[in-house]
């Protein structure tokens, strides 16, 4: 089998063989589960080492023709968009299930529906067909679902029902925007994905606004997009912990990756929509910092960073040029390690305290050393200090905004200087003061939590001190995608 259907269906493979495993058996399924998301990143990670980042085109191609009629396909392949998220969908959903102790009740369903999640996102990246992408981008709606609304928290039902109506909502949007590019001539050779890349060409560029718009809609509610952003807040509290790693650091990179794909494919309509984009970008960069400053609940200011920190990579998407590419997928990366460790921590502190109020805490770096160095170091990774990878993306994307905007990027600056007030914030209330009563004996993190909060700090550092294999692995991609809006501009 082809690498790529390998990695695709190793998670598929582990949920079918859980279904014959008895529910009481608890330690034999959290083994298999582990195991089988092991050998995804493991998959991911050959992947990698045989990438050539050289190399514009898409590579470990698959096809095989679904529907001759239609044009569909079985078409995967990678390229420098696309491979860094699939090493990190899979090295977030083995942290995630490490991270998954706690998980007592429902624990064969519950790795069943992480390892589907799991086969949905990896499938999302990897599609290289518009009709297999929207299959895999609704099978990821289901597992996250019964996630949410099954070992979720006290407002779990109402979450994931939020959750679905949002999504499903903003798919209508999308699959609008691919039936309306459909009517048009397809080439019935090679993906749907390249024949409605060309068949978007032909459309007036009315049309082309519309079917964008489409796009943004369905795309920005993942991201997610002021105003589209209702879900999010919910979402990220009443989900478990595991599973927020996953929303956060995963789920939301799926609309950006599409949302890129979109205006490579209408780039005339992403020229014409080019304010609009920035206005978003700005202002739910500001407006989800502003809030995030507001929180008193550690989960939901995490939550509204989110909002404010993908606002940065709709900044330099809108931005049309390389610096502003480039800093967009560096900060997909970026985010996904620097919100995954964020979630897992927060995750592992509240396993201890039960409580996630901010006040309630005090001088934690007394009694939690090790949990200490990790959440400051996770938390000015998350303001973008020099030497962590958030710094690198933030920088191209405040680039790439500046040639593009000059003086507009005055609020991207602003937005920084919010994010620095609400992570210091933090940190003096999690770790300064006297220690109180209640907080004496909390019991530090152990071997295992140390390892998997270890591998996401350390990449967030060594990206940050190290960034040019990261920028190198999608530069040439970068450049294709630029090529090509060059050619297709007007």
């Amino acid at each position: 089998m082809a690498i790529l259907s390998a990695l695709l269906w190793t998670p598929a493979l582990g949920a079918l063989m859980l279904v014959p495993v008895s529910g009481d058996r608890v330690r034999l399924i959290r083994i298999l589960g582990n195991l089988m998301s092991l050998c995804a990143l493991a998959l991911a990670g050959k992947l990698l080492l045989d990438f050539d980042a050289g190399d514009s085109a898409m590579q470990f191609g698959e096809f095989y023709p679904l529907n001759p009629k239609l044009g569909s396909a079985y078409a995967l392949g990678v390229d420098g968009l696309s491979l860094p998220m699939l090493v990190l969908a899979t090295l977030l959903t083995a942290i995630a299930l490490l991270a998954s102790a706690s998980v007592s009740d429902g624990v064969k369903g519950y790795h069943i529906c992480v390892l589907l999640l799991e086969f949905g996102m990896l499938g999302v990246f990897m599609a290289q067909d518009w009709a297999l992408f929207y299959i895999f981008w609704e099978v990821t709606l289901i597992p996250l679902y019964f996630l949410i609304d099954r070992w979720g928290g006290k407002r779990r039902h109402a979450a994931s029902l939020n959750f679905v109506l949002y999504t499903m909502g903003g798919s209508v949007f999308m699959l609008l925007s691919l039936l309306a590019i459909s009517e048009y001539d397809l080439e019935k050779q090679g993906s749907l994905m390249a024949a409605m890349g060309q068949a978007a060409q032909t459309m007036p560029v009315v049309e082309q606004v519309l079917v964008l718009l489409g796009f943004l809609i369905g795309f920005g509610v993942k991201m997610p997009i002021f105003p589209l952003h209702g879900w999010l807040p919910l979402a990220h509290v009443e989900a478990p912990s595991p599973i927020s790693i996953l929303l956060s650091g995963i789920l939301l990179k799926m609309g950006a990756y599409g949302l890129i794909r979109s205006c490579v494919m209408l780039p005339v309509a992403a020229q014409l929509l080019q304010p609009a984009l920035l206005f978003l970008a700005l202002f739910g960069m500001l407006y989800g910092g502003l809030l995030a400053w507001r929180q008193t609940d550690i989960k939901a200011m995490v939550a509204y960073s989110s909002l404010s920190h993908m606002g940065v990579v709709l900044l330099g998407i809108a931005a049309l040029n390389h610096t502003g590419f480039t800093g967009a997928i560096l900060q997909m990366t970026a985010h996904g390690l620097i919100a995954g460790a964020l979630f897992l921590l927060v995750g592992l502190l509240y396993e201890r305290t039960h409580t996630r109020h901010l006040p309630d805490y005090s001088s934690l770096v007394q009694v939690m050393p090790r949990f200490a160095v990790f959440t400051t170091l996770t938390l000015l990774a998350a303001m973008g200090l020099p030497g962590s990878v958030g710094f690198v993306a933030e920088l191209h994307t405040l680039i790439g905004g500046f040639r593009q905007w000059g003086g507009l990027m005055v609020f991207f600056s602003l937005s920084i200087l919010i994010s620095a007030a609400y992570a210091m914030r933090t940190v003096g209330l999690l770790f300064t003061g006297p220690v109180k009563p209640q907080m004496r004996e909390i019991a530090d993190l152990r071997p295992v939590e140390m390892l998997a909060s270890g591998v996401l700090v350390g990449g967030i550092v060594a990206l940050g001190l190290l960034p040019a294999p990261l920028i190198e692995l999608s530069s040439v991609t970068v450049d294709r995608m630029l090529a090509v809006i060059g050619e297709r501009l007007p």
